[in-house]
C-alpha cells in the first residue's frame, strides 16, 4: 500500500479524497486553515450553486482552454457530480437559470459535513491547521508542523490567489517557482471592474442592477445581469468576459465593453416602438413604451450626449450598443476566482508535474478560466474525480 499526500482541502482535493481507492493508498489530506472547504462555504454564502444542468457540449463551451478542460468534464460530467452527490444524501434542484442548487433546506456547510463525513468513514487522515512550506534540501515535504513527510504520491491542490481568508494566497507559487516550475502570474477573474462614473449617476444608482441585458466585448456575448457600484460594474455579465478584458488590459490601458439593454429585441422593433408612441417626453417613451427602467434610462443619458439623447434613430441605435470604457480590474483578493497559476504545459495528461515525479496538480493551482454559475466548483470537482480515476488505476504493488 501506498502514502497518498493530499495537500488542500478545497472542492478538488475533497473528490479526489472522496473517490480515491483507500485499499490501494493510505491517504491523508493536510490543509493550512483549522478546517476544509473554507472557499466552498464562502462560494455559498450567496447559494451554493454546484455546477449548471446543460448539456455536455454547451458546459464544455464555458471553460478556457477548451482544450484542456473537455476531456476532464467529458470524463466526469455534471450530470456525473449531480449523481454523486445524490449517492451521498446531498438532493440538488435547478434554477430557473439552470444553475443547480442543494436542496432548499440544506445549508451549504450541511453539504460539506456530508462530503467530509464520507471521506473521515475512509479512514483517511486529515492533518488540519498544516502549512506546507515547500520542500527541504532532501526534496522531502516540508510543513510548520512536523509531521509524517513519508510520501509516495502527493496531490497539490492549494487553490488560487483570490479571497485570502479561506487559505487561497497563491504563496505556494514561490516554491514551485524555485523548482523551476513555469508560473503564470496571478490575476483577477469573475471579478469587478473600474468605470469612471459621473458623481450624481453614481450617488443615484450606486448598488442597482441592470437585468436581463447582454454585453459585448472582441465579439464575444454575455447574457445576465450587472451591478452598479462606486468602483464600476460587478455582475456575472462582466464576470464572463474577465479573462478576455483582463488580456486586452494587459497591452492596453483601456477596454471598451458594449451594454445591450434590449437584448431580446431588434433595432428595427425598437424603432417601430418609438416612432409609434404617443407621447412626446423621451424619457416617457424608453420607460413606457421601450420598457427601461430608470437605471437603464440613467445608464443611457450618462453615455450619451444631448444630440444623441434627442434622435430617435442615434438613441434607439446607442441603446442596443452603449460603449463603456474600462479602466482596470477590481482587487484580485477580492476576485471570486484567479486566473494564472501553474502553466498547463508543466502538467501531463494526468495532471502530473513533468519535472516532479509522482507528483499531481489539480484545481484553481492550473492556469485555467470558468465564469461563475457552477462552473468553477464543478471544474474542480471533475479534475479531482478524474484524478481519483487515473490513481485507482496505477498498480501499486
Amino acid at each position: 500500500m501506498k502514502n497518498l499526500t493530499i495537500i488542500g482541502g478545497g472542492p478538488a482535493a475533497l473528490m479526489l479524497a472522496a473517490q480515491i481507492d483507500t485499499k490501494k493508498y493510505r491517504v491523508r489530506l493536510c490543509e493550512k486553515k483549522k478546517t476544509v472547504g473554507r472557499k466552498f462555504l464562502v462560494a455559498g454564502e450567496g447559494g451554493l450553486n454546484l455546477t449548471y444542468n446543460s448539456s455536455t457540449e454547451e458546459l464544455i463551451d464555458q471553460y478556457s482552454p477548451k482544450s484542456f478542460m473537455d476531456p476532464i468534464l467529458r470524463d466526469f460530467t455534471n450530470e456525473d457530480l449531480i449523481d454523486w452527490l445524490q449517492c451521498h444524501e446531498i438532493p440538488t434542484f435547478t434554477g430557473s437559470s439552470n444553475r443547480v442548487f442543494p436542496d432548499m433546506e440544506m445549508k451549504p456547510i450541511e453539504v460539506l459535513k456530508k462530503i467530509t463525513d464520507f471521506i473521515a468513514a475512509k479512514e483517511i487522515k486529515f492533518n488540519r491547521d498544516t502549512t506546507w512550506l515547500g520542500w527541504d534540501k532532501k526534496g522531502d515535504l516540508n510543513f510548520e508542523k512536523n509531521i509524517d513527510k513519508d510520501a509516495d504520491i502527493v496531490v497539490y491542490a492549494m487553490g488560487g490567489a483570490s479571497w485570502k481568508v479561506t487559505g487561497s494566497d497563491g504563496l505556494w507559487s514561490e516554491p514551485f517557482k524555485k523548482r523551476g516550475i513555469q508560473i503564470q502570474p496571478f490575476k483577477a477573474a469573475n471579478c469587478a471592474f473600474e468605470v469612471d462614473w459621473n458623481p450624481h449617476f453614481i450617488t443615484t444608482h450606486e448598488g442597482k442592477p441592470l437585468k436581463n441585458i447582454a454585453l459585448t466585448f472582441n465579439d464575444c456575448v454575455a447574457k445576465g445581469e450587472l451591478v452598479i457600484s462606486k468602483f464600476g460594474l460587478e455582475g456575472n455579465a462582466i464576470y464572463a468576459l474577465s479573462q478576455k478584458i483582463q488580456n486586452k488590459l494587459l497591452v492596453e490601458k483601456n477596454a471598451v465593453i458594449y451594454l445591450d439593454l434590449k437584448p431580446t429585441m431588434t433595432v428595427l422593433q425598437l424603432k417601430e416602438k418609438y416612432k409609434k408612441s404617443p407621447r412626446s417626453k423621451v424619457t416617457e417613451i424608453l420607460k413606457k413604451d421601450l420598457n427601461l427602467n430608470r437605471i437603464s434610462i440613467g445608464i443611457l443619458k450618462h453615455f450619451t450626449d444631448k444630440e444623441t439623447f434627442s434622435d430617435p434613430e442615434k438613441l434607439v441605435q446607442i441603446l442596443k450598443s452603449i460603449p463603456i470604457m474600462i479602466k482596470s480590474s477590481g482587487e484580485l483578493d477580492k476576485a471570486i476566482s484567479s486566473l494564472g497559476g501553474i502553466s498547463l504545459s508543466e502538467i501531463d495528461a494526468n495532471f502530473q508535474l513533468k519535472k516532479l515525479p509522482n507528483s499531481y496538480a489539480i484545481g484553481e493551482m492550473l492556469d485555467w478560466y470558468a465564469p461563475t454559475g457552477g462552473y468553477l466548483l464543478q471544474g474542480c470537482f471533475s479534475m479531482g474525480a478524474v484524478l481519483a480515476n487515473h490513481l485507482n488505476g496505477l498498480n501499486t504493488e
